[in-house]
């Protein structure tokens, strides 16, 4: 992270001027952009995945969403891809996109969703955490909101505030550690069933049609429904894609374009290893059935009760890991967004490592005060975090729809490296995924999120007022796109506590 200019602020450009006056030696490499993207999608909820992907389908159903999440998912990547190839200028994250292609509010309100949405998702690296070590010392973490556990959950956050504090190279340095070291048990754990797995198992009722009187499997009803089923987990372990476009800043667009294809096929390869092996060991029934993490107790029924402690050892270390990624990103983009205006001047400040340390202390703030909140209502949290995940969908959309954007208007460049076809089908393709996302993550909580985003219109013009004084704040269609998310908001509380929108909460 680098310092910001004498104003606070940067021109509107969408470019990091700090950023182009840094070393070289100072740039995070190859390696270490890689392992950030997959550190920040790779975390704790791997270790669950034989269990989550077999809950509700059988073993063809399973190949089939992750050959679908993995195309779509696949377009968002290469769309992050192209857009560093062609606006090599942009290094100021993911919001930007969104910025130029649809103006300043649009900007903004994607990158207020991103980052509330990464900061209620730290907490909930916090809660996994506690849950983890309830199992090595229960009952004292059980819930994740014990006064134990809400003290050492808030304890890692200041830890980690200081550890991020100290620069981003040195985080990103630990994050490299960390992530080697949670692939040590995911290792042995393949390992170990590659050698145990018998292959007449995957055959078993491969599509999830037939009755198990032995395991106690039922019919998992048509291969629509369980693809449905699966999705709905896939769609969430590849948040984090976008990682180095986040980090764009702290190194070069050959870099981010390149370690953002990397980190989704590594990744994506050891999600289906991970989801799919396991069959040749247990039935669907049997798999569906396995307490968190599931990893834990496959690795167990072959190797004894060491495995288990292996495994929940590796998950504490992934969940730290990727907990280390998130508070790098959630302090990046807040910093990056304040330097052209998208978010008021304060967020801008750096400490002498170069961290942007007043986005840091603002957001460890904010997790802290939902930390505590956890303590007092569990219900309360639980509700806030289902609305805020969903906040950071958008992010994606903007992306690709303003590489569609780019080729509807004639502006591709010809000198780019990848040809106007494969950009063309990126964006559109990505874009219908990106939607897709929306609508399984749940429409009803995108319309509960209004409540946030309207509340980020105040923030909007803060910032504005403070980088652009003699401008208007808003133009007419952001006027009326600032309203309804008024009207929307002021709707969604009232469905809230009026039991329209159970989905999301029961009063």
């Amino acid at each position: 992270m680098k310092a910001a200019t004498a104003a606070g602020v940067i021109p509107d450009s969408g470019a990091s001027t700090a950023s182009t006056n840094v070393p070289a030696k100072n740039k995070l490499g190859m390696l270490s952009m890689t392992l950030l993207v997959i550190g920040a999608m790779v975390g704790g909820g791997a270790f669950n995945l034989p269990q989550n992907m077999a809950q509700h389908a059988g073993l063809g159903a399973v190949l089939i969403a992750w050959l679908v999440s993995g195309l779509g998912i696949f377009f968002l990547a290469r769309t992050f891809q192209v857009l560093a190839d062609i606006k090599p200028e942009i290094t100021a994250g993911i919001y930007m996109y969104s910025r130029k292609g649809f103006g300043k509010f649009a900007g903004f309100q994607v990158a207020w969703g991103y980052w509330l949405s990464s900061a209620f998702g730290n907490v909930g690296f916090a809660v996994l955490l506690m849950d983890t070590l309830n199992y090595f010392f229960p009952p004292y973490f059980e819930g994740g909101n014990t006064w134990l556990a809400i003290l050492i959950g808030s304890s890692v956050f200041w830890i980690l505030n200081w550890l991020v504090l100290r620069g981003v190279k040195s985080a990103s340095a630990l994050n490299v550690i960390g992530t080697i070291a949670k692939f040590v048990p995911i290792a042995v754990f393949l390992g170990v069933v590659v050698i145990s797995m018998k292959a007449g198992l995957f055959t078993t009722d491969f599509w999830g049609n037939v009755s198990d009187n032995v395991s106690g499997g039922k019919p998992l009803g048509n291969l629509l429904e369980q693809v449905k089923s699966t999705m709905l987990v896939t769609l969430w372990v590849f948040i984090g894609i976008e990682g180095a476009v986040v980090m764009s800043d702290e190194s070069d667009a050959k870099t981010v374009s390149r370690a953002t294809l990397m980190g989704f096929f590594v990744t994506l390869l050891l999600y289906v290893l991970i989801s799919v092996l396991p069959f040749g060991i247990m039935t669907q029934a049997q798999l569906a059935a396995i307490a968190p993490p599931s990893m834990a107790a496959i690795l167990g029924s072959i190797v004894g009760k060491w495995g288990e402690y292996f495994v929940n050892g590796g998950v504490l270390i992934s969940i730290l890991a990727c907990w280390l990624v998130w508070t790098m990103l959630v302090a990046e983009l807040p910093w990056a967004a304040a330097k052209d205006g998208t978010f008021p001047q304060a967020f801008a400040l750096t400490n002498k490592k170069g961290a942007a340390s007043a986005s840091l202390w603002v957001s460890t703030v904010v997790m802290q005060a939902v930390m505590i909140l956890m303590f007092f209502s569990n219900n309360a949290w639980n509700v806030m975090l289902s609305i805020t995940g969903v906040m950071i969908l958008p992010a994606y959309i903007g992306a690709t729809g303003f590489l569609w954007k780019i080729m509807a208007n004639g502006s591709y460049p010809s000198t780019a490296k990848m040809g106007r076809t494969t950009a063309l089908v990126s964006s559109v393709l990505g874009t219908v995924y990106g939607l897709w996302l929306v609508y399984a993550a749940g429409l009803e909580y995108m319309i509960a999120g209004a409540v946030f985003f309207a509340i980020g219109n105040l923030v909007f013009i803060w910032a504005r007022k403070e980088h652009a004084p003699t401008e208007a704040v808003f133009n007419k269609v952001e006027m009326m796109v600032a309203a309804v998310l008024v009207v929307l908001g002021v709707m969604a509380i009232w469905m809230l506590f009026s039991g329209h929108l159970t989905q999301v909460y029961s009063p």
